[in-house]
């Protein structure tokens, strides 16, 4: 992603002289061109590629072979210096992330609510220090803020490779001094080792499996592989443009058919670092027509600017919605099509006036004084990150009244036993255990006994029906994700699938509840399941009640809230809520044909035209899109209660 392409007889890939090693391949900035325009089509949701994050292992493929092939050229020629090689990442890195880091500060104070300057700050302090990663791996979950709060959240690719290129050159030293026969048997183990570590992450927590060093280092040490030479390169023409276009195909047919539900990384980012590999291993050994392809000057230039352009892109979009110009979905093509215009706007900018002179050029600083202009940038940005942590955010820039609302949006909901999380509400991870031996299923014998099955929906129900509805003993089997079918899709947590094989293989054939009530976050693709669930539950003489979907926003409700109270707009929130009269009818009807009650929750939230946001004052019904507050889950029951809908 850092990888550097200057013109070929001035400066290598990374800011030094050419070597005749090494020769200029356009190619390879070609290369990097896909990368990243697969990334901004994914960011700005171009259907056609809504796997474009493959793009960000392409990048990390070409970078550890641009860095890799510097590292060992030198190392192995007697003139590797540490110092210089640090210089050298420095002058690569540092001056377009802090000046970006310091531009964007203007429009985070300007529109980000208190907790969101707030987590910013906080994310200026990793990118600042290349510790993005684990940042964003501490702040990930079901519940956490959406990718398009975090305008620097693509920081996180950076940091990986930064520390990767902290160890890499300590590794190549110490094995070329002691065992230098051993060094590329050595290399290729960690590079197993580290793709074995992937492969098991993703499949127990795929949240750490994208963001730890450890299960990505693997991409780039393919890189690294490729310039010790380990991989044949194909000698005849014919091999070469094979090799090229299988590589082209491996990198544009992931980017055409992953989606966000594809597990990744793990085995299926096997797929574009090979195609990487391939494109970059056939150029080593002359031309291929992808190389000419890849070669074109608007491609080549795009590599140029790749850096600045990848740095820009995302914080663009992101401050394109939450400046409301656009909601976070549905933006128009007009709109997605500026964003990307604005951005290579920026970063040629950024690598004409920023990128480039600190490389090379009549004010090419020296080695003192650029990290004497590093370690300044860097203390601005220490007390930029400084200020909005620690005074959460600035909050006097808005209306009392408008703080408090946006708190919750950072609702802690793991606390004081909403959701029950650890026991009735599995999360990935969790011990099964507590869920037998805490409660969550246990029968009384005083009180009927109702079972909540479902995922988050369900769960947000338990609250406030038990609270409203003290003379019912209401179970709760949920997980996050975990709609409440017999046969659960193939990308179900192994959590999720205990839970209900438990309920339906042995809970409900053993005890005699009086109501099972399903809830969920439903969508059109569930009815065939959810039949099958049904049809399962009257076979069984189960009594059933189907709870329809909740009132859905395409934003975090507590931030439309505040943005309706700061613009005086107050039909804003409902321009933001989701169509759900539709599905919510085929809902109804399907649980009339399957003889089971059904309740309607959007009659109990909206009436003529318009919906309720507040469960009380300053208190919104909702602290995600569609999540209820524990005050809202009361005031949804007692709704519920008024409309004689349950128990």
């Amino acid at each position: 992603m850092s990888g550097d392409g200057e013109r070929p007889e001035e400066l290598s890939w990374d800011g030094q002289r050419q070597s005749t090693a090494r020769p200029y391949r356009p190619d390879i900035d070609g290369l990097r061109a896909v990368a990243v325009l697969a990334v901004i089509a994914f960011h700005v949701k171009f259907s056609a590629f809504p796997g474009g994050y493959i793009g960000v292992d392409v990048f990390f493929v070409i970078s550890g072979y641009l860095i890799g092939s510097i590292i060992l050229e030198e190392v192995g020629a007697g003139r590797f210096s540490l110092l210089a090689f640090y210089e050298r990442r420095v002058r690569r890195i540092f001056p377009a992330l802090a000046a970006l880091l310091i531009l964007l500060s203007v429009p985070a104070y300007l529109y980000l609510l208190p907790n969101e300057l707030a987590a910013y700050g906080g994310s200026v302090l990793a990118a600042t220090f290349s510790v993005s990663n684990f940042y964003f791996l501490l702040h990930t979950g079901y519940f956490a803020a959406p990718a398009y709060y975090l305008p620097l959240l693509h920081t996180w690719s950076l940091a990986i490779e930064e520390q990767f290129y902290i160890f890499l050159p300590l590794f190549i030293l110490l094995l070329h001094r002691f065992v230098p026969k051993l060094l590329p048997s050595l290399i290729l183990a960690a590079t197993a080792l580290s793709f074995v570590l992937c492969l098991h992450e993703t499949g127990v927590n795929q949240a750490a499996a994208f963001y730890l060093p450890w299960t990505r280092a693997w991409e780039l040490l393919l890189g690294t592989l490729i310039a010790l030479g380990l991989f044949a390169q194909p000698r005849t023409p014919l091999w070469r443009n094979i090799a090229a276009l299988a590589g082209l195909a491996l990198i544009i047919g992931p980017a055409a058919t992953f989606n966000a539900a594809t597990a990744f990384p793990g085995a299926n980012a096997l797929a574009p670092c090979l195609g990487a590999a391939l494109i970059i291993v056939a150029g080593r050994s002359g031309g291929s027509w992808v190389a000419w392809l890849l070669s074109c000057p608007p491609l080549v230039f795009i590599g140029r600017i790749s850096y600045s352009l990848y740095l820009w892109h995302w914080p663009v979009i992101v401050f394109m919605i939450m400046s409301g110009l656009t909601p976070s979905t549905h933006q128009p093509s007009w709109l997605k099509f500026l964003a990307v215009v604005a951005s290579v706007i920026l970063a040629t900018l950024s690598w004409r006036y920023v990128e480039t002179p600190f490389r090379r050029g009549p004010r090419r600083p020296s080695r003192r004084r650029l990290f004497a202009m590093a370690g300044g940038a860097a203390a601005v940005l220490v007390a930029l990150g400084l200020t909005g942590t620690l005074s959460q955010g600035l909050p006097g820039r808005f209306p009392a009244q408008s703080a408090a609302i946006a708190g919750y949006l950072d609702y802690d909901w793991g606390s004081k036993g909403y959701f029950r999380l650890g026991s009735c509400f599995l999360d990935t991870g969790l011990a099964f255990q507590p869920f037998l031996a805490g409660g969550c299923v246990r029968e009384d014998g005083k009180r009927p006994s109702d079972l909540i099955l479902g995922d988050s929906h369900a769960a947000h129900l338990w609250y406030g029906l038990s609270k409203v509805f003290p003379g019912v003993n209401f179970l709760q089997a949920t997980s996050p994700l975990c709609k409440p079918f017999l046969a659960q899709p193939p990308w179900a947590e192994p959590v999720c699938r205990r839970v209900m094989k438990y309920v339906f293989e042995d809970f409900l054939l053993h005890h005699k509840i009086d109501r099972l009530i399903l809830a969920g976050a439903w969508s059109f693709y569930d009815l065939e399941p959810l039949a099958e669930t049904l049809d399962w539950a009257r076979a069984h003489g189960v009594k059933t009640t189907l709870v329809g979907p909740i009132v859905v926003y395409d934003d975090m409700l507590p931030r439309l809230i505040v943005l309706s109270i700061r613009d005086k707009d107050p039909g804003l929130v409902d321009r933001h809520r989701a169509d759900l009269a539709t599905l919510d009818q085929a809902m109804r009807q399907l649980a009339a044909e399957k003889g089971a009650a059904y309740v309607s929750l959007v009659p109990a939230i909206c009436g003529q035209g318009s919906c309720a946001t507040l469960a009380a004052p300053d208190i919104p019904l909702q602290f995600h899109i569609a999540h209820l507050t524990p005050e809202g889950s009361i005031w949804l029951a007692r709704r519920l209660a008024e409309m004689k809908a349950l128990p």
